[in-house]
């Protein structure tokens, strides 16, 4: 497989818990994934416009501006239109904002629900490079 691949794959990861942020961005890394962090929407708007990145995890509760806000700012974009979004949030699906999925989302996923496996097999699923057949875990398999 091409080492190229993966390394041209960059990720947003748009969580104001800095500790969750920093677990995120390590197993993805150990992944192979280029990541970058922002821990309030303005910066995750900026950084996501400067990067082009090929996925953003996105919480929707951030300071300085609402995930939902982000996301709509990237889709009226000409250069956020196409970049896959999958939101992370501690709110359940019913209770986040109206019409996030109209936004064309990868999927939703409320964390206290994620294991740290579950981040790996998300992307992977997202992300997984053409010719990759099996999916990666980072966790040792149960005996």
């Amino acid at each position: 497989m091409d080492e190229n691949i993966l390394s041209t794959q960059k990720i947003v990861i748009a969580e104001d818990n800095a500790a969750l942020a920093d677990i995120y961005k390590t197993r993805l890394e150990i992944l192979g994934y280029k990541c970058y962090l922002a821990y309030n929407g303005q910066t995750a708007l900026e950084i996501i416009e400067q990067e082009n990145p090929s996925l953003v995890l996105l919480d929707l509760m951030m300071p300085r501006m609402a995930g939902d806000e982000v996301l709509r700012r990237m889709r009226e974009s000409e250069w956020g239109k196409n970049i896959r979004v999958y939101i992370i949030s501690n709110l359940n699906e019913a209770d986040a904002p109206a019409g996030l999925r109209d936004y064309g989302i990868e999927g939703y996923a409320v964390k206290m629900n994620l294991s740290n496996n579950d981040i790996d097999k998300l992307v992977d699923n997202i992300l997984k490079p053409a010719g990759q057949s099996e999916s990666i875990d980072l966790e040792t398999p149960e005996v």
